[in-house]
């Protein structure tokens, strides 16, 4: 169900919220946070606000989405309210800000964080320099961005470290967690040689494979190379054994390639942004090994 409050104001979509509990049940039993998602009037607002529906799945919360409209119009504030199927798991309040309010996103925010919840802030494209210093920053205890739909990914992925602040995290990060898995498993096994160099290889604006690349340089001693083609990572060990993922573009199943063994078919597909969210909905605390991989990038070599 989908309620439309044009021109209203924060008091009048609080007692709406307040009426839809009374007459539907207790909407907010079992929220276990407030995700306040950031983003502009924009065609792609629905796909983010169903990728916040679909992590609410996993993690109850009440989703805020805040949409920025043109500054030079009429000051009004237009509203949603989202429950039952168009909610998920979650109720869904949606703020769209015009004119002067579109500066003031944390005062329009403040009135509906639900109470002795953690705050998750999330920026789906035009993320500020600072996270933690944003206005609804402040209130988050967990700040999400996303390179990969910046200008610029690389640039953006590399100044992260710049305005890293405990509780950052960005979905490029989230979208190689299976990559480091593998790698990792893969040098779980016998004779456990260390590693002398590592390269990765894809598309010169996925940011995924920039952290990537900052985290295995981080970890090993040797070189590590970013390049452009396609899309694999590669391992050599000190005892001349090579480990590789490879996958082809757009494709669901990766090789996983070690010397003197047969190569293994495993699925690998692009993680979607909704699983990626979910993910990092998951832990509440700081990532350190996201703030090492950052820190790495600084020694990666681009070839």
């Amino acid at each position: 169900m989908i309620i439309e409050l044009p021109s209203t104001t924060t008091g009048t979509i609080n007692k709406k919220l307040i009426e839809l509990r009374e007459t539907g049940g207790a909407v907010t039993l079992g929220r276990v946070l407030t995700l306040v998602v950031c983003t502009r009037e924009s065609d792609n607002a629905e796909d983010v606000i169903d990728a916040a529906n679909e992590a609410s799945r996993e993690h109850p919360c009440r989703v805020i989405v805040v949409t920025r409209g043109s500054r030079s119009g009429e000051t009004h504030l237009d509203a949603e309210i989202r429950v039952g199927g168009d909610a998920g798991a979650s109720e869904v309040v949606v703020l769209r800000l015009h004119g002067e309010l579109a500066d003031h996103e944390a005062s329009v925010v403040v009135p509906f964080l639900l109470p002795d919840t953690p705050v998750v802030a999330w920026w789906p494209e035009n993320a500020p320099a600072v996270p933690a210093l944003d206005p609804v920053g402040r209130l988050a205890i967990r700040r999400i961005t996303d390179a990969t739909g910046a200008e610029d990914p690389t640039a953006t992925i590399k100044s992260r470290l710049g305005s890293y602040t405990a509780g950052d995290t960005d979905l490029a990060w989230s979208r190689i967690t299976y990559w480091r898995a593998l790698l990792t498993s893969a040098l779980d096994q016998p004779p456990h040689a260390p590693v002398v160099s590592a390269t990765v290889s894809g598309l010169a604006c996925e940011p995924a494979l920039d952290v990537l690349a900052g985290w295995l340089a981080d970890r090993i001693e040797g070189t590590v190379r970013r390049q452009t083609g396609e899309l694999f990572a590669e391992l050599q060990l000190a005892n001349g054994d090579r480990i590789a993922i490879s996958r082809p573009q757009a494709e669901m199943t990766a090789t996983l390639s070690r010397t003197g063994q047969p190569d293994a078919l495993v699925p690998l597909a692009r993680r979607e942004t909704r699983d990626c969210l979910a993910e990092e909905l998951r832990r509440l605390d700081p990532d350190q090994i996201y703030e090492a991989a950052l820190t790495g990038l600084s020694k990666v070599e681009y070839v």
